[in-house]
């Protein structure tokens, strides 16, 4: 069933399209804009011109789903196959199928909200221009990573994003950029060269680097010890991007210096190339060497997740001086942990309980991520002291829909049941509950009960940052005296602030806090700027994906589990 007939060649045109257009986007940022459309500010135009092609890119990724034939969802579609080195078998080879298409439009859709948000809200730092060129490079090398079927392909791309998301960082960050961009860098790089040496012994091995064909042929080419290296070499690159513990301390520091659109794409998207390099690569190419290492890989995954809840326990306690970035980029950790274990299972429910969890992730971390952005702008500061102290009343009643937001990105994050984020965890918990053939089955209900701790310890914090940061902490000398009050910034139009330098900033953006008065000003609850419209366009989308995907499952599941199925048992359905 197809949502509408489209012809083979152009959904090949489509998905050759949505690789390729922010590639050609991102070089004509950079050159002067033809006399027509530079408009009377420049900087203005080249956001506009992001915005533009992020937009068509997203509008061919829709369309693309909408001609996908549904009914066969294991069958690569789209698809191209150039040869490119023949003397190494190299080859152009795109495909999408039930696993990566739902990644693909995800990808389209988060850097268009990251583009629309950046038209109205450019963070501080260097030229527009190159702002904007490094997003698309970005979204580029994430879509054509989740569309490759060729290893070397897959390498190319999937390092083709560190460089942009380190300038990104580096260039628009906060505090402490230039250290927290090394240390992506460095470690995704480490990783990355241990990958490549195992993708090279696959392929040499097997004598291609067609996914498609070593899919299909399910490690039969392979001896044992080949598999078991190359899943230790591929894996660990995979872990690093993932990121899983203990390889993640690159991700906090990221996650706390990196702009909002930053924090957000890197979520969002950058964390689900490692988690889908495991789906696509290690389980149907290298099934004995995975088999060798899944407990090690569960065993890793249930400490992170109780790791990362615990660091989040730790920062949202009152004194501890934690940042709410921060403690939103370790509980990446926890819930990237819960894909991991998915994938640990080797089971068609554990697996599509990971793909799940993955989709769930990038919208309501994604979501997280620009709400606790917005805020910072509002205060001036993402302390958790400082936002649960000021006059007592926090979000709820200084800026109500805001606080509203916030607080159900959290209990989605928590996993509450009718939202995403609750059948990912679950799946991936019954996966874990009975596991592949050859696995320990009491290791891994072991694993599935520390994994069912740790969603208990989720909602222990969340539920704290709610409470803190919504509804305030009411100290008895909560009543300010006139000179502790929170100073008035004078109000700004609301509009487009394309010019990216430190002192455009949109009403209640500003670098200290800015606050906003609906009538005379009282000593515990002046107002803040809430939801702004371009805000309200950037995340209306993620929360009702949310809720979709929470109350009708079955659109996503029904995509990925005939693929799942059919790559577990080696391409034959």
């Amino acid at each position: 069933m197809t949502v509408i007939d489209t012809s083979p060649s152009v959904m090949q045109f489509l998905l050759a399209f949505i690789v390729v257009a922010p590639l050609l986007g991102a070089l004509a940022a950079l050159l002067p804009a033809p006399p027509g459309l530079r408009g009377r500010n420049p900087d203005q135009a080249v956001l506009r011109h992001g915005v533009t092609v992020t937009g068509a890119v997203l509008v061919a990724a829709i369309v693309l789903a909408a001609g996908f034939d549904h009914d066969h969802p294991a069958t690569m579609q789209a698809t191209t196959d150039i040869s490119w080195i023949p003397a190494l078998d190299v080859r152009i080879h795109l495909g999408i199928d039930g696993i990566s298409l739902p990644l693909l439009v995800l990808t389209a859709l988060l850097t268009f909200l990251c583009a629309l948000y950046s038209y109205f809200k450019l963070p501080a730092g260097p030229s527009p221009k190159a702002f904007v060129a490094l997003v698309l490079v970005l979204e580029s090398g994430t879509l054509a990573t989740f569309a490759v079927l060729d290893l070397l392909l897959f390498f190319l791309t999937f390092e083709t994003v560190l460089i942009p998301m380190y300038f990104l960082i580096a260039r628009w960050g906060g505090d402490q950029r230039q250290a927290a961009a090394w240390k992506f860098i460095l470690y995704t790089l480490l990783g990355s060269v241990v990958m490549l040496l195992g993708l090279l012994l696959i392929g040499l091995k097997s004598g291609t680097f067609d996914m498609v064909a070593l899919a299909t042929d399910n490690g039969r080419g392979l001896t044992t010890s080949v598999q078991v290296i190359a899943v230790l070499a591929i894996g660990l690159g995979l872990a690093v991007k993932t990121p899983m513990w203990p390889l993640h301390s690159w991700l906090p520091d990221a996650h706390t210096a990196a702009p909002t659109v930053g924090s957000v794409l890197l979520a969002g998207v950058l964390l689900k190339m490692g988690t889908y390099g495991f789906v696509r690569i290690l389980l149907p190419v290298a099934p004995d060497g995975m088999r060798t290492f899944a407990p090690y890989l569960a065993a890793f995954a249930v400490v992170g997740i109780v790791y990362g809840s615990l660091a989040c326990l730790a920062l949202a306690r009152t004194g501890a001086k934690g940042d709410l970035k921060r403690l939103i980029a370790y509980s990446s950790v926890g819930h990237m942990g819960f894909v991991l274990l998915g994938i640990a299972t080797m089971t068609p429910t554990g697996v599509n309980g990971a793909l799940f969890a993955n989709i769930a992730h990038g919208l309501i971390t994604g979501l997280l991520f620009f709400l606790v952005g917005a805020v910072k702008d509002r205060y001036g500061t993402a302390d958790l002291d400082t936002l649960a102290g000021a006059t007592g009343a926090a979000l709820y009643g200084r800026a109500p829909r805001l606080g509203a937001l916030l607080a159900f990105a959290a209990v989605a994050s928590l996993g509450l049941p009718g939202l995403a984020g609750f059948w990912g965890e679950m799946l991936t918990l019954f996966g874990a509950y009975s596991p592949a053939e050859g696995l320990s089955r009491p290791a891994f209900r072991t694993f599935m009960a520390i994994g069912a701790f740790g969603t208990l310890l989720t909602a222990a914090y969340m539920l704290i940052v709610v409470r803190r940061v919504c509804m305030g902490e009411h100290a008895p000398h909560s009543r300010l005296s006139p000179d502790e009050q929170p100073q008035q910034a004078p109000r700004t139009a609301d509009g487009p602030q394309p010019s990216g330098t430190a002192g455009s900033q949109p009403s209640g953006a500003a670098g200290s806090p800015s606050l906003e008065t609906a009538g005379p000003r009282t000593a515990t609850t002046p107002q803040l700027a809430d939801i702004h419209p371009y805000e309200a366009a950037a995340w209306t989308p993620l929360v009702a994906l949310t809720v979709l995907a929470g109350l009708w499952p079955a659109v996503l599941l029904g995509l990925t589990d005939p693929a799942v199925q059919q790559l577990l048992a080696g391409g034959k359905s």
